[in-house]
């Protein structure tokens, strides 16, 4: 009885703890469905007095906003994807090969992360200007890769990998493999917990870059849907509060479908790699 008490009083915890955090989804969701005079009104209301659907419908006619979602989504996979690769492949060689100057360097790799973007953006546009990137998806491909992002990625697979017992690298060796083959068919198949932590936070970064693609693509057709969302405008300049919402409300829907896939290993990671 006294434990069924204690959980009950723990979840209610829970629950008005979570209120701040859910409270602005929910308004983002319902506000979708009222009228503009009803957005802001005085005081606050999370449902609408007044059901509509007029917003939705312009989600997609006032803006190229399906073109810009799948803009997004294939940026933030091939991203995910290629940061993967390369952070696990540096951060196994940081963590298992001993070569000289490694510490100095991993070092100086990790205080690429203290660079704000706003800093390297005026000489990266230039260096894109000169290969021919502006308005393509390139740059937004290769910053996250090997900027912060991918920085991050490779301190999480080190710290997973220095974790690994040694002894199953050397029974790899007594059978004969290399150190490549050890990579790919004992060490990444263990890696599970690192790669879906990685998966999360380059997907989510990727998918929601804003500062990025305002400074490199131009076109409405080329944009991610984080500009496009600004771009919902009347005939007087003035924001479409309604629309901006629920196009907002869809794209949470990737997001969560990832988070949800894997959050489990994603905690478990955390632990161990003592991520916060």
């Amino acid at each position: 009885m006294r434990s069924r008490t204690s959980k009950a009083v723990l979840y209610v915890l829970l629950v008005v703890a979570a209120i701040p955090f859910i409270y602005p989804i929910l308004w983002m969701v319902f506000s979708s469905f009222k009228p503009a005079s009803e957005i802001f009104a005085v005081p606050p209301r999370l449902l609408p007095d007044r059901w509509t659907l007029d917003a939705w419908p312009k989600v997609f006619t006032e803006n190229p906003f399906l073109q810009q979602y799948a803009n997004s989504l294939y940026i933030a996979v091939v991203v995910t994807l290629l940061t993967i690769v390369v952070a696990a492949l540096a951060g196994y060689a940081f963590a298992r090969i001993r070569f000289p100057f490694a510490g100095g360097l991993f070092l100086l790799l990790l205080s690429g992360m203290m660079l704000p973007p706003e800093v390297t953006v005026i000489p990266i546009f230039r260096w894109a200007s000169d290969l021919g990137l502006i308005d393509t998806h390139w740059p937004l491909i290769l910053l996250p890769v090997f900027g912060s992002g991918g920085i991050v990625a490779t301190f999480v697979f080190r710290q997973f990998f220095l974790g690994l017992p040694a002894e199953i690298e050397e029974a790899a060796r007594l059978d004969g493999l290399g150190r490549l083959q050890i990579f790919w068919r004992i060490a990444m198949p263990l890696a599970g917990p690192a790669i879906a932590t990685v998966a999360i936070l380059q997907f989510l970064k990727s998918f929601n870059t804003y500062f990025e693609a305002l400074i490199f693509l131009k076109t409405p057709e080329m944009l991610t849907v984080g500009v496009g969302l600004t771009r919902y405008q009347d005939m007087y300049g003035e924001p479409m509060w309604s629309t901006q919402l629920a196009a907002t409300t869809l794209t949470v829907i990737p997001m969560l479908i990832v988070f949800l896939f894997a959050q489990r290993q994603f905690v478990e990671s955390l632990s161990r790699t003592g991520l916060k």
